[in-house]
């Protein structure tokens, strides 16, 4: 299928086919976004990528026959890739293996279009072309994007992003605190980070993220939040931050 230099041509690789469905779905919302090939296996793609320029692949990763990460490791010269997974615990290996972006299932179509727009980035597409957004993707982009779903105990809660004060890396476990009380949840803080938005949120430990606009002010090395929480700044972020506190 040939497709304009502004296009991205993309390859389905999942062996779920329901996974196929929503993935087409949401693509046919963006005119920019070609799925040019769908495959159930792995082994499935390297005929096809032989013949057929591919961009960007959405990849599942437990797959029989040869799973998704064991796929990136043969190839030669790796497209973008966006992770589509069930599984968090792959995210740190995923990203170790450059991928663009890590797509926990079940995942809603503003998250989709926020990885696809990352590595739209990537690929050096024309910021300012707008036509491939269809006006039904432009509300969702800037409407969904406020709130980010965790998996507390066996349920999935859903969370105003206004509402986080900070994020806590505890053990195996985050705790995601949204005032005097906080939510635990298994997912990793790496994981987490990826679905926050950059311009609101900053890492200042490796254990800590908090949110910009609940923090006080900086007191040597301690960030103070405007609940009088005071959160340590590590050594590797201290330079970052000092620079957000000066508006540098």
């Amino acid at each position: 299928m040939a497709v304009s230099a502004t296009n991205i041509s993309a390859l389905i690789i999942d062996d779920e086919p329901l996974a196929h469905q929503i993935i087409q779905t949401y693509a046919r919302n963006l005119d920019f976004l070609d799925i040019v090939g769908s495959c159930h296996r792995a082994t499935e793609a390297y005929a096809l990528l032989e013949k057929q320029r591919v961009d960007l692949i959405f990849l599942d990763i437990n797959m029989p026959e040869l799973m998704g990460l064991d796929f990136l490791r043969t190839l030669t010269h790796q497209p973008r890739v966006i992770i589509t997974s069930a599984f968090e615990e792959y995210a740190i290996e995923s990203f170790e293996l450059q991928v663009s972006d890590y797509l926990l299932k079940p995942f809603r179509f503003a998250r989709f279009l926020r990885a696809v727009n990352k590595v739209r980035g990537e690929l050096g597409a024309d910021a300012g072309a707008t036509s491939g957004t269809t006006q039904q993707g432009t509300d969702k982009s800037t409407g969904d994007e406020n709130y980010l779903f965790i998996k507390v105990d066996r349920q999935y809660r859903r969370v105003e992003l206004a509402d986080i004060l900070y994020l806590e890396s505890y053990g195996n476990y985050v705790k995601v605190w949204t005032g005097p009380e906080f939510l635990l949840t298994t997912r990793t803080l790496h994981s987490l980070i990826q679905e926050l938005p950059a311009e609101d949120f900053i890492k200042i430990h490796k254990s800590f993220v908090v949110q910009k606009s609940n923090v006080d002010y900086l007191e040597g090395n301690q960030l103070v939040m405007k609940n009088g929480q005071a959160l340590p700044v590590g050594k590797m972020q201290r330079e970052v931050v000092g620079a957000w506190v000066k508006g540098e």
